[in-house]
């Protein structure tokens, strides 16, 4: 009979995947082993948690751009779908094991994870 090798809990893709929802999963990867040895996981929970501070920007800004009608909107759907565009190319990303860099957040990203 063979020997069964314990499991470790996720793979890295699968850890890496989740950290995009919500900050939360993202945070607990960064403190709790064996995830927190992992460069990959470390990079996209980091990434996932800049990328939640810009969507409260985004928020933010869409509360203020909706005062002005037709641009105002229109911005606000722009900003928005983009966002969620960025959002499901980086969950699809980690979980097939890729590492997708965000401009400018992807580099504080790396720079925090140590990657």
């Amino acid at each position: 009979m063979p020997e069964e090798t314990p499991q470790t809990g996720l793979s890295d893709s699968a850890a890496s995947g989740l950290a995009y929802f919500t900050f939360i999963p993202a945070i607990i990867f960064l403190v709790v082993a064996p995830y927190n040895t992992s460069a990959s996981v470390r990079f996209h929970s980091w990434q996932s948690i800049f990328l939640t501070g810009v969507a409260v920007v985004v928020w933010v800004l869409n509360m203020i751009l909706a005062f002005i009608p037709i641009i105002g909107w229109l911005i606000m759907l722009l900003l928005s779908l983009g966002l969620l565009i960025l959002w499901i190319l980086c969950v699809i990303k980690a979980f097939g094991g890729q590492r997708f860099k965000i401009p400018v957040i992807g580099d504080l990203a790396q720079k925090q994870a140590g990657a």
